[in-house]
């Protein structure tokens, strides 16, 4: 789906299997199990107010919402909630931060936060929720990944983190197993051109790509470059002023290598660099292309097409770029979706109380059965086709990234104007990866030197 610039800002909302029975089982057993005990009773009254990015009627926000007034039940503290959507922190949140009416609470992906508030210092740290009861006895840090809240672009200046994570993005290659006879996920580059070689024999285009969407097309050379410099290098390679980095260190080019070959091997689909979203995809959706490296949210989306179009649903799976064998990090990229504090809140301590409520796993385990996202908890099942994102994410031998290195979201202007144009030339084969990497160090410098 088309998202707003920055981050994988739109979050899916029905999946392939979410037909209505299901969802009304879910909400039956709900109902059910009643509202669960809360451990961190604030002492003060009063309310915690909440602009939200989402929208009333979808799948989060009635998950939340049940929660919030099980929270004012056992409390006495209202939760005062303004659904606003995925824009809500650069239409609503940023225009209030000098303001005397700044929301206590609000939420988004990492990279979001990062380019709208946090680099301005709106947010306060949110360590001290790590330690609070969820209401199982057990603390918030004892129940979450570690890897979902403790990473770099989660720390203040100060050493707190800005966002409790309560939702979790993933990326990675997605196919229809039972239309790849024999299918196994390939352990090395050449298994992976292996595949594309073997779905153009099939009759098929190995690979399906809305080229529209310019953070689509950066899969490819940042996951690469991941792999060659590991977290954080792809973004510091954005920020250096000479440009020189791309020229001295040969990973960048290493890299490049790669999408070059996709490039000289014809792998993207007919007309993908002129297709309009989400086309491409719905072509995959429909067998016309093998595989589709997207976002976790495409079981939801495909599922959602082949409904409306009276197919059958599709089962899904994926798998990861394999690390190349010349490369040092076996990466998986995540996007965390989580709760911040404002700097200026007036009610921190209920909206912290709040957040650990949140955790409980009764309250969380509705993102995965009924919104049909995966949760940062890992004693809560995937939904189902997110099976391989969710082993990714638990696997301690997997590198952990914020994807695309955080770079849309920490340096968006140089992706725009410098990343997005070349890597899209780069796909389309008009650029070798020689000539690639000697661009981006030419326009990051002159690009840097614009902005100084």
């Amino acid at each position: 789906m088309p998202v707003i610039a920055g981050a994988l800002a739109l979050v899916v909302t029905l999946g392939a299997t979410s037909c209505a029975s299901q969802l009304d089982e879910t909400d039956r057993a709900l109902v059910e199990a009643g509202c669960a005990p809360v451990a961190n009773a604030p002492k003060v009254t009063g309310k915690v107010t909440y602009w939200s990015m989402w929208t009333s009627g979808e799948p989060q926000m009635q998950v939340l919402d049940r929660a919030f007034r099980c929270f004012t039940e056992a409390t006495g503290v209202e939760v005062d909630v303004q659904w606003i959507g995925r824009k809500v922190l650069t239409t609503s949140v940023a225009p209030a931060l000098n303001t005397a009416s700044v929301p206590d609470l609000i939420d988004q992906d990492i990279s979001q936060v990062n380019a709208a508030i946090a680099s301005s210092g709106g947010v306060q740290s949110v360590s001290d929720v790590l330690g609070m009861d969820t209401g199982e006895g057990k603390t918030v840090e004892a129940v979450l990944q570690r890897t979902s809240w403790d990473y770099p672009q989660n720390k203040l200046p100060s050493g707190g983190i800005k966002l409790i994570p309560y939702e979790m993005i993933g990326n990675g290659w997605w196919m229809a197993p039972d239309r790849v006879p024999g299918f196994v996920a390939p352990k090395t580059t050449e298994d992976l051109f292996t595949l594309f070689r073997e779905a153009r024999e099939r009759g098929v285009a190995p690979v399906a790509q809305d080229g529209d969407i310019d953070f689509y097309n950066a899969y490819f050379y940042s996951q690469w470059a991941e792999k060659y410099v590991g977290p954080g290098g792809f973004l510091a390679a954005a920020r250096d002023r000479t440009g020189g980095v791309w020229r001295s260190d040969p990973s960048f080019l290493a890299a490049a290598r790669h999408v070059e070959r996709m490039a000289r091997d014809k792998v993207f689909i007919r007309g993908w660099d002129a297709s309009k979203f989400p086309n491409v995809q719905n072509q995959w959706a429909d067998g016309q292309a093998a595989y589709l490296f997207v976002g976790s949210w495409i079981t939801s989306e495909a599922g959602q097409y082949r409904i409306k179009s009276g197919a059958d649903p599709l089962v899904l799976r994926s798998f990861q770029i394999p690390k190349p064998d010349d490369a040092k990090f076996d990466t998986v990229e995540q996007l965390p979706i989580g709760f911040g504090i404002t700097a200026k809140a007036r009610n921190a301590a209920a909206a912290k109380a709040l957040i650990a409520y949140i955790l409980h796993k009764q309250n969380l385990e509705p993102i995965a059965t009924k919104a049909l996202n995966l949760t940062p908890r890992s004693d809560i099942a995937a939904p189902p086709g997110l099976e391989d994102i969710a082993a990714n994410f638990a696997d301690p031998s997997k590198v952990k990234v914020v994807a695309m290195d955080a770079v849309d979201g920490e340096e968006p202007d140089w992706a725009t104007e410098v990343f997005y144009p070349l890597n899209k030339q780069l796909m389309l084969g008009q650029l070798g990866a020689e000539a690639f990497v000697e661009a981006m160090a030419t326009n990051t410098q002159r690009y840097w030197a614009r902005k100084n």
